[in-house]
């Protein structure tokens, strides 16, 4: 619950900050040249480590603080020394490739080279991010085996003040363009350099928290025969399972913005992608995340010690507590979805026209936060075992279905529709991926998660979320009908709408007696 707490007060400042960047760039062309670049240094990190610091090292953490004599604090150093050197290398690499870089993402063609310089121009600015994302993936992880979880938590809310400070500047000292062309080589500077020290702030603030907990860096170099080989032999398909998801990400990406590049002021491209994205996974963010944060060293001990049922237990359990959660967010995103987009994203350069498609988006997305959610718990049980092996080919097979779906899109939609599509497209696929997860999953533990506790307590979510939606639909709509338009109509009609919905959930499943609903907090 600390956690969760942490969790929902970043991602709150994270909404704040996503609402003024859309206030100052709007959801079009312009703002997609900034999103794209913003997008380069996440994928590039995660490829180079990210993965494997939040798949593989944790496991490998907690084995040699349990197994070595030293506590692990060798093997901890070495392998930051690793991860720093290899971050070093790749971001300088990175820098030096940035138009190479952002030609993956986005083509560039004759009539669109100056939104593909713009972008890479901003890839320049933003690509030293790889770097202060990899401290903080490697320091995070250190305290996360030392089972001290708040610090990680916490400081990405250092990022987003500052963030909000660089948009709330922007905003309110600059003339706020429209196109590509009207945006001054002053206001690159500021977002490049201004989001590039947000993050470093939120990296180098896990070092005092580190040393609290012991850590001190001291650079080792010795990494022969030291133990390091098994986490790199196991991180090597944990790079390729990143690998096969950012495979997936550029061809959407490529896509989306094609849609930009047709409609540059439309909002239907990339942009509106990203930020229905990110209001779809808030949920999955402070709840999912933080359950799995916190059970990933107990299930790899669970592992460790022949303790099997306890993993299958505390994987149901995680599911079942998470489930009353996502899943009811996940139906009010597909009742509500263009209420929350109108009300969040609609000011400045970005209006009630161009905010609506990204609110159809998020309805497409909605009930995929379902599987996503549940595919995302399942993976940890594979790694528990440090099984990388196996959420290989589960990437595979989801960023084949996905690119499939969106490559239908992308041909038989128009460009209006067809990132919409697309975000429909992608909870199929994590649809098709859970599916197929769980089922080799009870191959891998021997059993099923349980005895059919785990299905009941789904099908009584969903019926309860499903009819509580439908209550709440109807109730933004007459708001709407009745208050008209505008934001103040529009922040009624939704939480109008919510809380009918809210109340109509919570009364279903205590009709349905969902004992999970005591776990959270004030509903005991």
């Amino acid at each position: 619950m600390l956690m969760a707490v942490a969790t929902v007060v970043s991602r709150a400042t994270g909404l704040i900050r996503q609402a003024l960047q859309a206030a100052a760039l709007g959801a079009g062309l312009l703002a997609t040249t900034y999103n794209t670049a913003n997008t380069v240094p996440t994928s590039l990190y995660t490829l180079l480590v990210g993965g494997a610091l939040n798949a593989v090292l944790v496991p490998q953490l907690v084995r040699a603080r349990a197994t070595h004599p030293d506590g692990g604090r060798a093997y901890e150093q070495r392998l930051v020394t690793l991860v720093v050197c290899v971050l070093g290398v790749g971001t300088a690499l990175a820098v030096w490739a940035t138009p190479q870089i952002v030609a993956v993402y986005t083509p560039d063609t004759p009539h669109q080279h100056q939104a593909f310089q713009l972008t890479v121009t901003f890839g320049r600015f933003l690509l030293p991010q790889i770097f202060f994302y990899g401290v903080f993936g490697i320091y995070g992880q250190v305290l996360n085996a030392r089972e001290k979880f708040g610090a990680m938590m916490w400081t990405p809310v250092l990022n987003n003040v500052v963030l909000i400070g660089m948009f709330g500047a922007y905003l309110g000292l600059m003339t706020v363009p429209e196109r590509v062309e009207d945006i001054t080589a002053t206001q690159v500077r500021l977002l490049g350099i201004g989001t590039t020290v947000g993050i470093a702030v939120q990296a180098l603030a896990l070092i005092p928290f580190a040393r609290a907990a012991g850590f001190r860096f001291r650079p080792r170099f010795d990494w022969r025969g030291t133990g390091l080989g098994s986490g790199i032999n196991a991180a090597k398909w944990t790079l390729l399972f990143v690998l096969a998801n950012q495979v997936s990400l550029a061809v959407v990406t490529n896509y989306a913005n094609s849609a930009d590049q047709q409609l540059p002021k439309a909002g239907v491209g990339y942009s509106a992608y990203t930020y229905a994205q990110i209001i779809w996974m808030l949920p999955q963010s402070i709840v999912t995340v933080s359950l799995v944060t916190a059970l990933l060293p107990r299930m790899s001990r669970a592992v460790t010690e022949g303790r099997v049922a306890d993993l299958r237990a505390d994987l149901s359990r995680a599911l079942r507590v998470s489930g009353v959660v996502i899943v009811p967010a996940a139906f009010l995103f597909l009742a509500l979805g263009p209420q929350i987009a109108t009300l969040v994203f609609a000011h400045g350069a970005t209006d009630p026209t161009t905010a609506r498609p990204l609110g159809h988006m998020l309805q497409m997305f909605g009930l995929g936060l379902i599987p996503f959610s549940a595919q995302y718990l399942l993976l940890r049980g594979f790694y528990a075992f440090e099984d990388t092996r196996t959420p290989f080919f589960m990437a595979v097979w989801i960023s084949a279905v996905n690119i499939a779906l969106a490559t239908a899109c992308h041909v038989l939609l128009p460009a209006r529709w067809s990132v919409t599509g697309m975000a429909g497209g992608y909870g199929l696929a994590y649809l098709a991926g859970f599916a197929l997860t769980a089922r080799l999953l009870r191959r891998r533990t021997g059993g099923r998660l349980d005895d059919g506790a785990l299905r009941r307590t789904y099908l009584k979510l969903l019926s309860a979320a499903a009819l509580a939606a439908a209550a709440g639909w109807a109730t933004a709509h007459a708001c709407t009908a009745f208050l008209g338009g505008g934001t103040w109509a529009t922040a009624g009609a939704l939480g109008a709408g919510t809380l009918v919905l809210a109340l109509a959930f919570l009364a279903l499943a205590r009709l349905l007696k969902i004992e999970e609903l005591r776990s959270l907090p004030g509903l005991r």
